[in-house]
């Protein structure tokens, strides 16, 4: 009798014939060699054949060869080859880097929602993650502060369908607002925090074409200080605030501390 012997070749190395997918700016995809996982950041014709540049969410390029079955899209194999010269691409990311749902329409808002500080970190988190909150029926209000923060978790009354999930400036232990995060986190109510005194400090100083957020001495108004320190000659904050989130396009604008405390509110006030 012929025993059966399991085909232990990996995916990518077997011969079967692997789709072709334009390596399109934006699109996502690991190297299967290597575990390398980035966006399309450019693609080059070189002597030993085409290559294409990824980034990682950390801004780390790396360079590969296109070869056939040489990435993984989706978790499947593909071969990725030179996007034509033809009209305008469809994006296939959302900012954040989710998979862009074309015509999705918003889903009917759910119980659940997302708080944060202030208006600020509401616009910067609308910028980067809107499409999929939409797509998630997620809305997300501010709180204009922490300090009011139990009271609003009482009158939210959260349960197991409708879920709470608040993000909070500058949230280290044994700080006020950590010890008020502490008081109200519950089986339905998260809460989660940043390290950095305003969520303008969470965009990257790359992104905005400084070499690093300033320090600013105790006392003063951080913000402020910042548009002194920086030479900016605004009228008010606000109009720093607008030139700063001009500059965020996707995720890879943010700094990664920040990339995962919203990720992880997302994917509680969605669990089922």
């Amino acid at each position: 009798m012929r025993q059966y012997s399991p085909d232990l070749t990996p995916p990518w190395k077997r011969n079967t014939p692997a789709p072709e997918v334009p390596a399109e700016p934006d699109l996502v995809v690991e190297e299967v060699t290597t575990g390398f996982c980035g966006a399309v950041v450019r693609v080059e014709k070189t002597a030993q054949g085409p290559t294409v540049t990824l980034e990682d969410r950390f801004g780390k390029h790396r360079v590969f060869p296109m070869e056939p079955r040489g990435f993984l899209l989706e978790g499947k194999v593909v071969t990725l080859v030179r996007p034509s010269a033809g009209g305008p691409v469809r994006p296939t990311r959302t900012a954040s880097g989710s998979v862009a749902v074309p015509g999705a329409r918003a889903r009917v808002a759910r119980a659940g929602r997302i708080y944060v500080e202030g208006k600020h970190d509401a616009e910067l988190i609308e910028r980067v993650w809107g499409d999929d909150l939409r797509v998630e029926g997620v809305a997300v209000e501010f709180l204009e502060g922490v300090d009011d923060l139990p009271a609003i978790v009482a009158e939210f009354d959260p349960g197991p369908d409708a879920r709470l999930g608040v993000l909070v400036d500058h949230l280290l232990p044994g700080t006020k607002e950590w010890r008020i995060a502490q008081s109200v986190t519950t089986e339905h109510a998260l809460i989660v925090g940043h390290p950095y005194i305003d969520i303008w400090e969470a965009v990257k100083p790359s992104s905005v074409g400084i070499e690093a957020w300033p320090r600013v001495p105790r006392g003063q108004d951080w913000k402020t200080g910042v548009c002194r320190a920086l030479g900016w000659k605004v009228a008010h904050t606000g109009e720093a605030w607008q030139h700063i989130l001009s500059r965020v396009h996707t995720y890879k604008d943010l700094e990664p501390a920040l990339l995962g405390r919203v990720e992880e509110l997302i994917d509680f006030v969605t669990a089922p």
